[in-house]
């Protein structure tokens, strides 16, 4: 095994990784019919697309810029 085998070896071994961790982060349960935050409806594309998902798109995004720190 050469340098370039043990390198891509160690590449796809942190991909896994990385991969898993985000599997874990994904949402679990039961999916809401309306948005957490506004009660607007979710919808069914969604909620099929992300299994858990309690948010509307927009408030997931509103979400995901203050958790990066943005407003």
């Amino acid at each position: 095994m050469d340098e370039v085998d043990i390198a891509q070896e160690l590449q796809d071994a942190q991909l896994r990784r990385a991969l898993m961790a985000q599997s874990y982060a994904l949402p679990k349960g039961e999916t809401a019919s309306e948005c957490d935050e506004c009660d607007e409806p979710i919808p069914e594309e969604r909620r099929q697309a992300m299994p858990g998902c309690r948010l509307c798109i927009a408030c997931q995004e509103t979400l995901e810029r203050r958790q990066r720190g943005q407003r």
